[in-house]
């Protein structure tokens, strides 16, 4: 089968399909239902991007404390012999 073959057939198939109007409760549900989709979504990645923000001020809190680049004191001292 050709692409303009399959081509054909899906418009055939499109025209053929009955365009049957939604009903109206069956609209307003569905854009109850996307607009609370859309509203969780958008609270989601805002909460990650909080979480995101809170991690990165926890982490340069922590460095800036810790100071995890210094080298640790010495604990113990050298034996003083010879003088």
């Amino acid at each position: 089968m050709s692409g303009n073959d399959r081509d054909a057939a899906v418009r055939r198939l499109l025209e053929q399909a009955s365009s049957r109007p939604v009903p109206p409760e069956i609209h307003a549900e569905a854009v109850r239902r996307g607009s609370r989709m859309l509203r969780r979504r958008t609270v989601a990645l805002r909460l990650l991007w909080l979480l995101m923000f809170a991690a990165a001020v926890a982490f340069t809190v922590w460095a800036l404390t810790a100071r995890p680049w210094v080298e640790p004191p010495s604990d113990t001292t050298p034996p003083l012999t010879g003088w």
